[in-house]
């Protein structure tokens, strides 16, 4: 027996009739489904200690559980002290069941965490259907051990749609369970 992903079973089960009926969508293929999860990190203080890149790539792949990758600097920067081709970040970017786990624990585990929560942002939307939004801390996440941890550092989260518009992305991450703070977009 396969193991299906809880966001995926939703999906296929409760949000894709749902979207169906207050879309008036004429075949299922039209709902709009998300297609990747884009997590990047900035570390910009790894110009200085090459441990903290090693250690936000190692942080970034026991939350996603992905290997995360280094991205490097496009251009110099002399007031930040920048070559071109210096580490500077790491991204992991999730398809798949990874993806809709990742989700998963980042709906139901990790966005409760959040100190003072009152809702995610609804104005991160592109005007394509795709969401952006970041997240100040990585402790949030039951992965990380605030003990082994030197700096706090945040994380950028694209959540990249197949949605032809912003009021159709909203519909489904809502569907999803993401806690909006405005309802209106």
């Amino acid at each position: 027996m396969k193991y299906t992903p809880r966001l995926r079973s939703k999906y296929v089960e409760e949000i894709v009739p749902a979207l169906t009926k207050q879309f008036n969508f004429q075949n299922r293929m039209e709902v709009p489904k998300i297609e990747k999860i884009s997590i990047n990190q900035g570390l910009g203080k790894a110009i200085v200690d090459k441990k903290i890149l090693d250690a936000g790539i190692e942080e970034l792949t026991m939350i996603t559980g992905q290997r995360a990758v280094i991205t490097k600097s496009k251009k110099d920067i002399s007031n930040f002290k920048v070559r071109k081709g210096m580490p500077i970040g790491a991204r992991v970017t999730l398809r798949g069941d990874k993806m809709y786990e990742f989700l998963d624990r980042l709906i139901s585990v990790a966005i409760p965490r959040i100190r003072d929560f009152r809702g995610i942002n609804d104005k991160g939307f592109d005007g394509k259907g795709n969401y952006s939004f970041g997240v100040s801390e990585q402790i949030i996440f039951p992965e990380i051990d605030l003990d082994k941890i030197n700096s706090i550092n945040g994380m950028n989260i694209t959540i990249v749609t197949s949605a032809r518009n912003d009021q159709e992305a909203l519909a489904l991450l809502k569907e999803f369970g993401l806690p909006f703070k405005n309802q209106n977009i």
